[in-house]
Parts: C-alpha cells; sequence; structure tokens
C-alpha cells in the first residue's frame, strides 16, 4: 500500500454539534453573537522554525550556484517537520493555555491550530471575545472568518502532450511521477478508475517526501486511499460550528458529494485511457495533464454552502506539512477582501508561506468576467488561471420539414435522418383531466401521467425548457423519463423567452433529442410549428399536427472550430489592489488554459449537475476547470527540473504561452454574457495574460525569471502602511528589508504600471536554464508610451543571468490601458514574450485633449 497511512475519524460532528448547541446559548443563558474567527500569533510557525533550523546546519540550497533563499527540494522545511511533531504539540498547547488565560472561565471552540504556514488558531467566539484575544500581547491579528466557493478528455491532444510534453519524459507512463498535488476543493470519489492505482504495470511508489493520510469514515473506508490516491482529509469545523452543514448531503468525511474535487482532481492528474462513457454513449478516453502524478485531497468545500476562510486554510496549512509539491484550488472569495490590499487575507498569506516552502500554488481565476476587474485571484506569488475554449465542440440541430435547420445543444444520438417525424407540443397532447391552468409548468414534461401517449407514441415530443431548469426545480432527466414512458420517438426542447442570456453546455441524453438554447431560434420553431397545425373550423380543436421533423444528432465532436478564446465568464484584469478598485501594478490573469466543455471524472454521488447525476463522467465549464489543467503541466516542469522554484514555474509557463489560435490569427475574448461568439475582440493581458498555455514550451523556456519570499516581503513592506498588517500575518517587520519594491519591480514574467507618471524604469533579471545561447530583442510599446529596452542583443551561458533594463515614458495623458510585448528570439530555438500593461498615462510635456 505505500507509507501512507489511515486516521480515523467517525465521531467529530456530533461532538461539534452538542458543544456548538451550548456556547450559542452564551454563559447567562441569553444568546449571544457568535462566529468563527482567524487569530495569528507572532511567533513564528514550523516552517519558519525548521527553515531557520536547516540553515544553521548548513542545508541551504543556491540556485544555479547563487542565493536565492529557496532550500532543496530533499531538504525542504515541511520534509523534516515529520520528525518534529513535538514541536507541533507544543505550538497547540501554547494556544489552549492563550485561550484559557485570555477567556477565563467562558466558553469558547477552538476549531483548528494552524502550526505549520501560520502559527495562529480558529475559534468560535463572541466579539467581546475577540476583543480580548486582539489586547493580548502575544497575538498578532484576528480577522473574521469569510465565505468562499468553487469557481465552475480531448485537453492532452490539443496541448500537443502525447508528441510534446508527455514524450520528453518517457511518455504518458511516467508524466509526473514523483509529484503530489494537493487539492483544496469538494473532496474526491476514490473508487473512480481515474485514481485506481493498478492503472499500470510500472511500479509506482509513494514519493518518499509525502506523509499525508487517510480518514476513515464510512462513507471514505480502509482502502480508499492508494498509491495514485495518496492522502485524504476534511476540514468543516467552521461551516459545523454555523450549524449550516448538512452531513446527508456534505459528507464528513473526504468523500466527494458535490462533484467538483473529482473533476478536478482527475483533470490535473486522473489516469490515463479511461473510458468516457455518460448515458450509454462513448466518447472517447480520458486523461488527467500529468496522469502519473499522485494525489492528495483536502475537503474545505460542500454542495449545500460553498466553504469558508478558516477551513480552508487549515486545509492549505495540512498540505504543506505533508510535502505536497503543488495546490491546486479552484475556489475564490465571495468577496473582494477589505483592508489596505486585497493580498492581506488569510488565504492568500498562507499561500505565501506555501510559496516560501517551495510549493507551487495555482488557483482559478473566477467566473465573474467579463468585466473589468473582476479578478478573484491577487497576489503575485499565486498562480492565477482563466478559462479558454478549446477546438472541440459538440454540435446537434433539427431539420424542419421547411428545410430550415435550427442548431441546438444535446449529446444525444439522432432520430432516423431518411424518415421526418411528428411535431407535438406537449400543451397539445394533454389528457382529458389535465387542465393547462392547473398547471402552468405542464409544458416542461415532467410527469408522464398528464399526456396522451396514444397521440405522442412515435413522435417528437415538443418541451418547454424555462427558468425552473435553471434552478433544478424541473430536469432534463425527468422529461425523457416522461418521452420513454410515452414512447416518443424523441424530444425537443425549445428555450422559454424569460431565460435570457443562460448558457448552455451539451446536456447527455439517453434519448433522441436536441434542447434549442437560443430564444430567436425557439421562435423560428414554434412559429413553423403553429403554422402547421389545422384545426377543425367549428370548435378549434387540433384536427392534423402538420409540422415534421427530424435530429441530426450531437454525440459526434467536431474538431474544426476557432480555438483557443477567452469565455465571456472568464474573470479579467486589471487586478484590484484594494476595495476601492485601484489597480495593482501586477498582471492577472497569468493566462489562461482549457476550461470550456471539459471532459472529466464525476462522483457516483455528485450532485453538483443534475443532468450528469449518477454518471461517472461529466462536462463542466469555468475556471475551476483550467486551474487543474496547469497543476498539471506545473507537475510535468517539477517532474523534469526537481530543483526549480515557484517563481521559475510561473516564469516557464508564462514566457512561453501562445497568442495565437490554431488557425494562425490573434486569440479572441468573448466580451458579453449574450450572444458571446458575435461579442469578441481581440485578447489584452487582462483577458489572457501572457496568453494560452504551451505545454511542450514550458518544459524547455530556455530563461526563466525568477522571485524569492523576500522579494515578495519588499514588496508587501512597499504598500503604504502595510507595516503592521504584515507583523501581524508574518511576525516579521519591514525594518528588516532594507528597501522596498513596487509590484513592477518585481521579477515577473511581465510587467504593469497602474499610474506612469511621466517615466518609470523597471528591471528584469533572466536566468538561463538550457544551453549557450544568443538572443535579440524586439517590442512593441503601448499606445500612449514610449519603450526602450537595453540590451537589444546578448550572449548567455549555460546557468548564467543576463540583466534587462526596460524604459518607459508616457507621450500623451491618457487613462484607458494599452498594451505592448517584449520578445526574445534565441538563435538555438527559445522564444520568449513579455507582456507590458500600462493603465493611467500622465505626461506634462503634452496638452491634456
Amino acid at each position: 500500500m505505500g507509507n501512507f497511512h489511515c486516521l480515523y475519524l467517525v465521531l467529530l460532528p456530533l461532538c461539534f454539534g452538542f458543544f456548538v448547541n451550548t456556547l450559542s446559548r452564551g454563559d447567562s443563558g441569553s444568546d449571544a453573537i457568535t462566529d468563527v474567527y482567524i487569530v495569528t500569533l507572532k511567533q513564528a510557525p514550523a516552517a519558519h522554525h525548521f527553515e531557520e533550523q536547516l540553515r544553521r546546519q548548513g542545508h541551504h540550497q543556491f540556485h544555479n550556484g547563487s542565493s536565492s533563499g529557496r532550500l532543496n527540494r530533499f531538504h525542504k522545511p515541511r520534509n523534516n517537520s515529520r520528525s518534529h511533531s513535538g514541536f507541533r504539540s507544543y505550538i497547540s498547547r501554547v494556544h489552549d493555555s492563550l485561550l484559557r488565560r485570555a477567556l477565563r472561565g467562558e466558553k469558547y471552540l477552538k476549531l483548528y491550530s494552524y502550526h505549520y504556514l501560520v502559527n495562529g488558531f480558529a475559534v468560535f467566539i463572541t466579539p467581546e471575545q475577540a476583543n480580548k484575544l486582539s489586547r493580548r500581547r502575544e497575538v498578532a491579528n484576528v480577522v473574521l472568518d469569510f465565505a468562499v466557493r468553487t469557481a465552475t478528455t480531448h485537453t492532452p491532444q490539443f496541448l500537443g502532450l502525447p508528441k510534446g510534453a508527455w514524450s520528453q519524459g518517457g511518455g504518458f507512463e511516467t508524466a509526473g511521477e514523483g509529484i503530489v498535488i494537493g487539492f483544496i476543493d469538494t473532496g474526491i470519489d476514490p473508487t473512480h478508475p481515474s485514481f485506481a492505482a493498478d492503472a499500470s504495470e510500472h511500479s509506482y511508489p509513494v514519493p518518499a517526501h509525502f506523509s499525508g493520510v487517510c480518514e476513515v469514515t464510512p462513507e471514505f473506508p480502509s482502502g480508499s486511499c492508494n498509491r495514485k490516491l495518496v492522502g485524504a482529509r476534511h476540514f468543516a469545523a467552521s461551516a459545523i460550528t454555523r450549524g449550516i452543514f448538512n452531513s446527508s448531503q456534505d459528507y464528513a468525511s473526504p468523500f466527494d458529494g458535490d462533484g467538483h474535487g473529482t473533476h478536478t482532481a482527475s483533470a490535473a492528474a486522473g489516469n490515463h485511457g479511461i473510458p468516457v462513457v455518460v448515458a450509454g454513449h462513448h466518447f472517447g478516453n480520458a486523461s488527467g495533464m500529468a496522469p502519473r502524478s499522485h494525489i492528495a485531497v483536502y475537503k474545505a468545500l460542500y454542495k449545500s454552502f460553498g466553504g469558508f476562510a478558516a477551513d480552508v486554510v487549515a486545509g492549505i496549512d495540512q498540505a504543506a506539512q505533508d510535502g505536497v509539491d503543488i495546490i491546486s484550488l479552484s475556489i475564490t472569495p465571495n468577496r473582494r477582501p477589505p483592508g489596505i490590499a486585497t493580498f492581506f487575507n488569510p488565504i492568500d498569506m498562507a499561500l505565501l508561506s506555501a510559496v516560501k516552502a517551495g510549493i507551487f500554488v495555482v488557483q482559478a481565476a473566477g467566473n465573474t468576467g467579463p468585466s473589468p476587474k473582476s479578478m478573484s485571484s491577487f497576489s503575485p506569488w499565486i498562480f492565477t488561471v482563466g478559462a479558454a475554449s478549446h477546438d472541440r465542440a459538440y454540435s446537434n440541430s433539427i431539420i424542419l420539414g421547411n428545410n430550415v435547420t435550427i442548431p441546438g445543444v444535446g449529446l444525444a444520438p439522432g432520430t432516423n435522418t431518411d424518415k421526418m417525424y411528428t411535431l407535438i407540443s406537449a400543451v397539445h397532447a394533454l389528457c382529458n383531466d389535465t387542465i393547462l391552468a392547473n398547471d402552468m409548468y405542464v409544458g416542461e414534461c415532467q410527469d408522464s401521467s398528464n399526456f396522451n401517449e396514444e397521440l405522442i407514441q412515435g413522435n417528437l415530443l415538443i418541451c418547454s425548457y424555462s427558468i425552473r431548469f435553471v434552478l433544478g426545480l424541473s430536469t432534463i432527466k425527468q422529461a425523457l423519463e416522461t418521452a420513454k414512458n410515452l414512447s416518443a420517438a424523441g424530444v425537443v426542447f425549445y428555450m422559454d423567452p424569460f431565460v435570457i442570456g443562460f448558457q448552455l453546455n451539451p446536456t447527455p441524453l439517453e434519448r433522441p433529442g436536441i434542447i434549442i438554447p437560443s430564444p430567436e431560434d425557439s421562435k423560428i420553431l414554434l412559429r413553423y410549428y403553429n403554422s402547421s397545425l389545422e384545426r377543425n373550423g367549428l370548435t378549434r380543436k387540433i384536427a392534423r399536427f402538420g409540422a415534421v421533423a427530424t435530429i441530426s444528432g450531437g454525440l459526434k465532436a467536431n474538431y474544426s472550430i476557432t480555438a483557443p478564446k477567452v469565455m465571456y465568464y472568464s474573470a479579467r484584469g486589471p487586478d484590484p489592489e484594494d476595495s476601492f478598485l485601484d489597480d495593482a501594478d501586477i498582471m492577472k490573469p497569468n493566462l489562461v488554459a482549457p476550461g470550456n466543455m471539459i471532459w472529466a471524472a464525476w462522483s457516483s454521488l455528485g450532485t453538483d449537475s443534475v443532468e450528469f447525476q449518477g454518471e461517472r463522467f461529466a462536462m463542466m465549464s469555468g475556471t475551476s476547470m483550467a486551474a487543474p489543467h496547469i497543476a498539471g503541466l506545473a507537475a510535468l516542469i517539477k517532474q523534469k527540473f526537481p530543483h526549480f522554484s515557484p517563481a521559475a514555474i510561473t516564469s516557464a509557463l508564462s514566457t512561453t504561452a501562445s497568442l495565437y489560435d490554431k488557425s494562425g490569427g490573434p486569440i479572441m475574448a468573448q466580451r458579453a454574457y449574450a450572444n458571446p461568439d458575435v461579442n469578441q475582440s481581440p485578447a489584452t493581458p487582462f483577458d489572457m495574460g501572457s496568453g494560452f498555455v504551451n505545454a511542450t514550451s514550458a518544459l524547455d523556456p530556455g530563461l526563466i525569471l525568477d522571485s524569492t519570499y523576500n522579494d515578495y516581503m519588499s514588496f508587501l513592506c512597499g504598500i503604504n502602511g502595510s507595516g503592521p498588517v504584515i507583523l501581524n500575518y508574518t511576525g516579521q517587520n519591514c525594518r528588516g528589508y532594507n528597501s522596498t519594491i513596487g509590484g513592477a519591480d518585481l521579477n515577473l514574467p511581465s510587467i504593469t504600471i497602474a499610474r506612469l507618471n511621466q517615466s518609470k524604469t523597471v528591471e528584469r533579471t533572466m536566468t538561463n536554464v538550457a544551453g549557450n545561447e544568443t538572443y535579440k530583442i524586439g517590442w512593441s510599446a503601448p499606445y500612449g508610451v514610449s519603450v526602450k529596452v537595453t540590451p537589444t542583443q546578448f550572449f548567455v551561458g549555460m546557468g548564467e543571468k543576463q540583466v534587462l533594463t526596460i524604459s518607459f515614458k508616457a507621450t500623451m495623458n491618457h487613462s484607458v490601458a494599452s498594451f505592448g510585448r517584449i520578445g526574445l528570439v534565441g538563435d538555438q530555438g527559445h522564444n520568449l514574450n513579455i507582456p507590458l500593461s500600462v493603465i493611467v498615462k500622465v505626461s506634462y510635456n503634452t496638452t491634456n485633449n
């Protein structure tokens, strides 16, 4: 079974429930307002403790022969913590002692002790008790917990993995081997074949640097973990204390009752070649981006309520302690963090400590696009991923008797193409005792007892797709069951005119059928249908149904569409620095990846999508689906370059990203929720970051731009008024940093200047991770700005560094963001791009128009 362990957890929710009930009544019997608070202490956490210990022991590793402040992967501080459980228990005792002394005789409930990345705890208390804690000299910060949410096959081929990135490392059977990806999500279904350990005959040991455990509960029995799924825990204390945890839906275990977590884990690291069978139809074979990587699950989100920061931070802290190499978060906060900067929130600051420990962190950008400043992932140490389409599409259509073809969606077989079938509307096929006025929703075909089977048998049943389907009150599956019971030849769903701008993914249909997503096209169908009815001249009853049609079917994929394009829902930059929507000098997203119509594994009890309930695979869309693609590709980079820092992985992915779609044109970005393919224009860096991920080139970047924890700290200390906040979160004083830097001065693979006041000069230091090479540099300047880059040509040897100096000068007063790019072309085949973004330009030498 490898070196993973089981952790038995069964009675925790019951104990929590009893305690919360007694606590919520207050000491005096009156109702007390209680909530969850995250408390951090001034003493350094375990990760910092062990890093200092290793430095004193002489284990400091230098990157490419020069100091980078980063430890060798075989001497990461988190790997040493396994033998220092005494330090962890000591910190926990410190937390307990502090609570007893600060809240003498009062009731409280400590939910978690954070000790690895953050020294602190989550506690269920009243505001008055929180105030008492904040006045203690040991306490650095007290923050009210906040809510978070999820950001919801063929893509390995579209990304060129089989003949590109996979082939460089020996094929899919070794792709990602030895790398552990940790998922903070809704859990996992361990019975899915995508997570089986016997998918290959090759040896598959659990990485020695990983020490996670596998919880055992009734829903997640002993044996659920294996050499593929090497760890699984759940974190729900914050939700349980609030009384909103539903154990029958949410499961107090790592088991996935939603489906989202199973989907994201398999997209990143699911086994290769797993047949995708949905509604009895075969849609090919699925594979994760790094099919030989290992999976560790930290469930902190749930179907019925989403999640809370206290539980997410606990999951992040545990993942780092266990020794994961990559953390994937397909989650975003429900609101923009308050305070002096968006970067200062418990999740991002915990992730900063994870990056310090050498963990690459990837996060979904959010599904709040296409508006500017809709970004939900903020910090420069987090790799933020937007969603783009890929070149596979499933199209269905219905051909009417008047030779009009209407496009639609539906993963469904077609009818006999040599035959036309009579169309009958559900509202015209009611039983004698069914009155339309008694059931205004009867047209949604949810109950077969309402209809005349003799009339419908062998014909196409027309049903209404209303807002009730969007809300889950009516379902496609139930309408199909109705059609089956009535022996209909197929089902045609037309869009209710009140459903405006709703985008439908292809939906699995066991029977011939189609969903017409456009209200305009739906009107064309209904006009044809109504005009073909023959009625009795006296009674006005229908004497004959004259409309006929045939359904072409939507099981066959089409690979000829233009792709990629940035999806309308993908969150956009610029990166908001604070709740006042001031712009940060940070480019977000970092890049875009496949996130639209993604086939991946689905939980057997997943309820997130009613249409895929009970299926083993589901097709989902969102930045949630894009982020795990990058997590898997990062595993391939980490496998090839074990000593790459998180910033180096960021650079490799970013500088090699593609700027063009598969037809050679510029990548387009959808600009509107309604009719997105009509409302589109060329994507900018605030839409797509550096571009669309290029998996093959990312494994051979040529040059990288590296950054360290100290660089990020210098950046944070440069934010006006940040000193006390940084001290609260990290226990470090900004006086320890001799100089501070702005966001544009960070050694990132992009340059963003929110306000260019006349001129600014920045530098980028590039390290050669390939052979000796000569590079030529060219650039395009943002509108209203002149740019100069020096040198314009340079030779750099293997392992050597080269500094680029980039000077910006405003040539006009202009307040609309404009964009440019620096390109580096090497004589050994390496090509790099650095996007430039300048928002406000101020030039005192020109007239303000």
